[in-house]
């Protein structure tokens, strides 16, 4: 039987049990959505992945894009796997009806997407990175442009990207040198180089809109003199109609390890004089705009690492019921038939981890999807500006933990599996190697936790700090009542420990070098990412001992113990680990700072 892409029983708890979606068709704007259309679109988007993307998987895996001078091609069977996507309405289901959208509460819409995530990898990129690019000129560009590029972006006839990595400055955007010139009827001349741009390149949409960021001459040096552009690869004519081809050139495609069915690029800009851009918003705000596609793409890597470390633990899971191998130690007859590797107590342990990572993982990302919602939608003007608060709090571990640990729950997808899991007739393998990307992009792992320790923490008088504080220590009280009540005790004492690290780290500031005060950010991101998750998991259990007390039929009670049982092991085998990154922090432990590159 061929194996589970994801655990619909998951999903359905996840969004029902433990975020109470259905809650959300009392706001005005779901307001002709129910339960019963929520579970449709989640329903359209397997059946679209299992019958366009995952008899492909394997062949776009082993069938990297190629460009030979003149076009980038793509094995055919992409385009209409994406065509039905986008015909599903799956392409944006969160925007408005009037634009072709569903109009589904953002939680929903990453349900929707989940096996389309799960089994296509980064191939949904094109349509994902589309999206997230219409909804940044939506939110900062003109009528006309939203006129001249979203509507046929919503469409599904135009793709969109964002470049900005160049090669002599990848995440340090303060040294980009691309550079723009206005010109005398409104729109600038670009020129520039920019590579690992995602979608750069391909012949699946009628024309691709980049959105650009680059220096006007003559602005600030640093972050502050940054502008952005939309770069378009075909120009649009007054009626809507293609016009000629614009300047920007695919330099070369890079050869990836893993998500293969997304080309990355090396583009060209202004080979020939300039191609022409349009400024969006205001000179030297871009950065800032760049930030509306940047937090909404992190959120995307952090889903879609918990996605990949879903589909993996769940494949082999399914393996490891189905294939037998050896007999436990307390069986000493040799004639007695070999039982399957799940009643083995190391590949528990490691079917157990998996679950542990993965399913807190996604449940982190689907709350990041509800605070965005809440941002927007939310019945008070108080509880926008409080999801707002958290949100942005929260978005460099939303964008990391899942990253760090989806992989993680890869490679023990692999070792579950044994020597069949190491080989391409499996897809774990696959699994990891797409899943490794995302510590990497979209600001890696360590540009994450001086985000998070340097600036988030401290901003705005610690508002998002304190904010995040005050809902753990909600769950908390809530479970300090109930059986979950050790697990209650145990995330306080974290949480105590976390607020005097951060106090003594932030505190060292004023009179150390705070290059060596910050040598151990990133064992901070783990530690409150770790804290973060734990909190997670007690709603999780909460969620599933009320569920318990139910008298739920025996499949759902097997469901609820095993959630209990994968927060025990988080409890007992993950959040201990605070307390060594918690040293780390606190004592400015110089290890590594005090290393000098002469010595390696």
């Amino acid at each position: 039987m061929p194996a589970h892409v994801l655990s619909e029983r998951d999903l359905t708890f996840m969004l029902y049990e433990l975020f109470d979606a259905e809650a959300l068709i009392e706001r005005p704007r779901y307001a002709e959505h129910s339960r019963e259309t929520f579970d449709a679109a989640i329903a359209t988007g397997k059946a679209v992945a299992l019958k366009h993307f995952l008899p492909i998987r394997q062949k776009v895996d082993t069938h990297q894009p190629t460009f030979d001078g003149n076009k980038v091609h793509l094995i055919p069977e992409i385009k209409p796997a994406l065509d039905a996507v986008i015909a599903a309405g799956l392409a944006a289901p969160a925007s408005d009806f009037a634009s072709g959208g569903m109009q589904l509460p953002l939680i929903v819409s990453n349900a929707a997407q989940a096996h389309l995530s799960a089994v296509a990898s980064t191939t949904l990129g094109y349509i994902s990175l589309t999206d997230a690019n219409a909804n940044l000129i939506e939110a900062h560009g003109s009528t006309e442009q939203i006129d001249t590029w979203v509507r046929p972006m919503r469409e599904g006839r135009f793709m969109g990207t964002m470049a900005m990595t160049e090669p002599g400055a990848g995440s340090g955007l303060a040294d980009l040198t691309t550079t723009a010139t206005c010109e005398a009827d409104g729109s600038y001349r670009l020129s520039g180089s920019k590579i690992f741009i995602s979608g750069g390149d391909h012949e699946l949409s009628e024309n691709i809109v980049h959105l650009v960021l680059a220096r006007v001459k003559g602005a600030p040096k640093g972050v502050k003199g940054i502008s952005l552009f939309i770069v378009p690869k075909f120009l649009v004519n007054e009626d809507g109609s293609l016009g000629e081809r614009n300047d920007v050139a695919l330099a070369g495609l890079f050869h990836k390890m893993g998500g293969r069915g997304h080309t990355s690029t090396a583009l060209s800009f202004g080979e020939n004089g300039g191609a022409t851009a349009y400024l969006v918003g205001e000179e030297n705000k871009g950065l800032m705009y760049m930030f509306h596609m940047m937090n909404e793409a992190r959120i995307m890597v952090g889903t879609g690492a918990a996605l990949t470390a879903l589909t993996g633990y769940q494949y082999s899971l399914d393996y490891a019921r189905e294939r037998p191998q050896g007999r436990l130690l307390g069986n000493k007859d040799p004639q007695s038939p070999p039982i399957p590797i799940i009643e083995h107590a190391d590949v528990r342990r490691m079917l157990l981890t998996q679950k542990a990572y993965a399913e807190g993982a996604y449940a982190l990302c689907l709350l990041g999807s509800q605070l965005a919602d809440d941002e927007k939608t939310a019945e008070t003007e108080e509880a926008r500006a409080q999801a707002h608060t958290l949100l942005d709090f929260l978005t460099p571990i939303i964008k990391t933990w899942p990253s760090e640990y989806g992989p993680k729950a890869n490679n023990l997808a692999i070792q579950v599996m044994g020597g069949h899991g190491y080989i391409n007739e499996h897809p774990v393998e696959m699994f990891y190697r797409d899943n490794r990307l995302n510590p990497i992009h979209e600001g890696t792992t360590g540009i994450q936790s001086l985000d998070l320790l340097g600036r988030k923490v401290p901003m705005n008088n610690f508002a998002g700090y304190q904010a995040i504080l005050a809902e753990i220590h909600g769950t908390i009280d809530k479970a300090r009542d109930t059986e979950l009540s050790l697990f209650a005790e145990q995330l306080g004492t974290a949480l105590t420990e976390l607020q005097q690290t951060t106090t003594t780290v932030l505190g060292a500031t004023a009179e150390k070098n705070i290059d060596l005060v910050f040598a151990n950010s990133v064992s901070y991101l783990e530690m409150f990412g770790h804290i973060v998750v734990a909190w997670i998991w007690l709603r999780q259990g909460l969620a599933a001992d009320a569920g318990l007390q139910a008298n739920p039929h025996k499949n759902d009670e097997h469901f609820y113990r095993g959630k209990l049982q994968a927060m025990q092991y988080f409890f007992r085998c993950e959040l201990p680990k605070i307390y060594h990154w918690s040293k780390l922090v606190r004592e400015i432990d110089s290890t590594s700072f005090a290393m000098q590159a002469e010595w390696f």
